[in-house]
This record gives structure tokens, C-alpha cells and sequence, in this order.
């Protein structure tokens, strides 16, 4: 009885951390955030003012502003670079599955030495500060930077082009950043794979393209959706990236958030940016992962 009692005791104890760290680091900072987007401005600090007050008699009044959600509906900007922001994580996504793929699948087709090289490969950039990495992007797609200089030497161009401070820049340095994000989760999903059934399908005579269409990509659906949601989500609200890249030219919502938070010191506006992304990223999540546990359930 002892035994069990522990075991139980256990078995609780290891629910309850996940749980607790959830409560700690994601919804009590949701809920503060969620209760300023709720608030309404003022010139004091902090710069909102308090949800609630008590009145004569020790009746608390509660007051919601639901002003600031119906502003960034009224104002394009914001619209606009929800817009601009999806797009451009979206396409992002896209060029790394299509980088990712292969080399996830070279990877595990890779005997045991090199496949540890080339892992060690994809997780090295991590050794790196983030911020050096992308100032090392800003050297080489700088005017007088080291691209330009190659292309010149070669006798490509004449005279410098303009790849800093563009959205082509944005795309390089996220598609950079975030493609081991995409290629690990493949990576770990593919080992997982079946490989006889391949041979099964090259004996039964389905050609290379039609074995990848009907074998090897359903099997790997999970890692590709893995990926791209790992990819997708920071993407969106990236601001390093495109304020270093973009040098102000693609605006993002993370640009956006922080103008509101530093510049225009309106708290609870930003915190309706944030809190209106949170529910364009987490929504359809949530819709997948239900109908993904349907699907669960008929088979």
C-alpha cells in the first residue's frame, strides 16, 4: 500500500510540473496582459489605468474598455501588417520545408558517422548569439558587403544591387534562422519511418516520384506540420529580424508592438496587439489538434 501510495504521489507530482510551469510562464503572463488590453490609457505610471474601484458602500465597480480591439480593426496599419506579417512567415515556412525536406531526408539516409557530422552541423549555429548571426547577414548583404564584392569580382554586376534593408533580406534571415527548426522535427519524424515499405513499392515498379507522393510524404505529414508550425509561429512575430534586416522598410507586428510599448507608450493598445495575435496563431492550432483527435477517434 505504501508503494502505491508513493507511486501515485508520484505520478501526480510529474503531472503537476508541466501544469505549473504552463500557469507560471504562459497564462498568468497572458492574463496580466489580457487585463491592460482591457484598460484605458493615461498619462501616469504605469501608463494604464486600474480594472477596478471601489465605490461608496465598499462596492467594487469593474471597468472594461473594449476600445483598444475595436482600434486596430478600425486602423489599417494594423490590418496591413497582421497581413504582411503572416505572408511573409507563411512564405518563409514554405522555403524552408522545401531546404528542410531534403536535407532532413539525406540526413537519415546518411550511415552513422556522417549523420552525427551533419546534426552537429545543423545545431551549430546555436552555439552562436543570435544578434551575431545577424549582424554577420548585415556584413554580407551590406552594399560594400562581402555578396556584393563576390558578384562584382565575377563580373556579374557592375555595381552594387541593394539586398540590405529589404524584404528579400527579411526572408534570408528568417528562412536562416528558423530552418534547423524545421529540419529537426523531420529529421525525428523520418526516423521513425519504414523504410522496407519503400522497397516494397520500387519492387511492386512505382517510380522514384510516385513512391515519394504515395509512401514517404503522407508517412511524414506529422513532421512536416511539426516543422511548420515551429517555423510559422516566431516567424509571425519576429522583430530582431526585420527591424536589423529590414532596417524599418517591412514592417511586422513585432515592429508594431514595440512602437506602441516604447514609443507611443500606450500599453493597453500593445497589449491588444499581442493578445489579437496570440489568438490568430493559437485558434487554428487548437482547431487542428481538434480535428486531428477526431480522426484519432474514428480510426
Amino acid at each position: 500500500m505504501i508503494k502505491q501510495s508513493l507511486q501515485r504521489n508520484w505520478k501526480s507530482l510529474v503531472v503537476f510540473v508541466p501544469y505549473f510551469w504552463l500557469l507560471i510562464f504562459f497564462l498568468a503572463p497572458f492574463f496580466i496582459v489580457l487585463k491592460i488590453s482591457l484598460s484605458e490609457a493615461t498619462i501616469a505610471s504605469p501608463p494604464f489605468l486600474p480594472m477596478t474601484e471601489w465605490v461608496d458602500e465598499g462596492v467594487m465597480n469593474i471597468k472594461l474598455v473594449f476600445d483598444n480591439f475595436l482600434y486596430l480593426w478600425e486602423d489599417d496599419l494594423y490590418f496591413n501588417t497582421y497581413l504582411n506579417s503572416i505572408k511573409i512567415s507563411s512564405i518563409s515556412t514554405i522555403f524552408c520545408l522545401l531546404i528542410g525536406y531534403p536535407m532532413a531526408y539525406a540526413i537519415v539516409r546518411a550511415d552513422e558517422t556522417q549523420k552525427n557530422i551533419l546534426l552537429m552541423m545543423i545545431i551549430l549555429p546555436f552555439w552562436t548569439s543570435f544578434l551575431l548571426r545577424v549582424y554577420a547577414w548585415m556584413g554580407l548583404l551590406a552594399d560594400q558587403g562581402t555578396i556584393n564584392d563576390l558578384l562584382i569580382a565575377l563580373g556579374i554586376i557592375d555595381q552594387p544591387i541593394r539586398l540590405l534593408y529589404t524584404q528579400f533580406a527579411v526572408y534570408v534571415g528568417i528562412v536562416y534562422t528558423y530552418l534547423p527548426f524545421m529540419i529537426l522535427p523531420l529529421y525525428a519524424n523520418m526516423e521513425k519511418l519504414d523504410w522496407e515499405l519503400l522497397e516494397a513499392a520500387a519492387d511492386l515498379g512505382a517510380k522514384p516520384a510516385v513512391t515519394f507522393i504515395t509512401v514517404t510524404l503522407p508517412m511524414t505529414i506529422p513532421g512536416v506540420i511539426a516543422g511548420g508550425l515551429l517555423v510559422f509561429i516566431p516567424a509571425t512575430g519576429e522583430y530582431v529580424i526585420p527591424d536589423m534586416l529590414g532596417g524599418g522598410n517591412v514592417l511586422m507586428i513585432g515592429r508594431i508592438l514595440y512602437n506602441e510599448f516604447n514609443s507611443n507608450i500606450d500599453w493597453p493598445v500593445a497589449s491588444a496587439v499581442a493578445i489579437a495575435l496570440l489568438l490568430v496563431l493559437v485558434l487554428p492550432m487548437m482547431l487542428y489538434q481538434h480535428v486531428q483527435a477526431k480522426e484519432s477517434e474514428a480510426k
